[in-house]
């Protein structure tokens, strides 16, 4: 059973730093992408980031140049250094898995992962 828990979250002065984890348990190998995904109250749902497992990375352009996506296998986790925060980057965000997603998937931040972890909330005080 593929397991993600995700940590990280907090309250945060507009300009400061966060780091999210995703630790990911149950995959049988490191073939997998891991997307991060956030929403805040009544806004829809939108995609981040990803990494695939070949360690190729993709990035929503409202975070381009703040927010950086990396994996560590050896520990089946993936961060999310989140620099620049500014008050719209307030929002639950949970990680999410896959391991067969299509290219278009993967650069679009489309979320259809199967798999997904429990919410973090990041909050960006102004």
């Amino acid at each position: 059973e593929v397991q993600l828990q995700a940590s990280g979250g907090g309250l945060v002065q507009a300009g400061g730093s966060l780091r999210l984890s995703c630790a990911a348990f149950g995959f049988t190998n490191d073939d997998y992408t891991i997307g991060w995904f956030r929403q805040a109250p009544g806004k829809e749902r939108e995609g981040v980031s990803c990494i695939t497992g070949a360690g190729r990375s993709y990035y929503a352009d409202s975070v381009k140049g703040r927010f950086t996506i990396s994996r560590d296998n050896n520990k089946h986790t993936v961060y999310l250094q989140m620099n620049s925060l500014k008050p719209e980057d307030t929002a639950v965000y949970y990680c999410a898995a896959e391991p067969h997603l299509s290219q278009t998937i993967v650069v679009a931040l489309i979320p259809v992962y199967d798999h997904r972890g429990q919410g973090t909330q990041v909050t960006v005080s102004s």
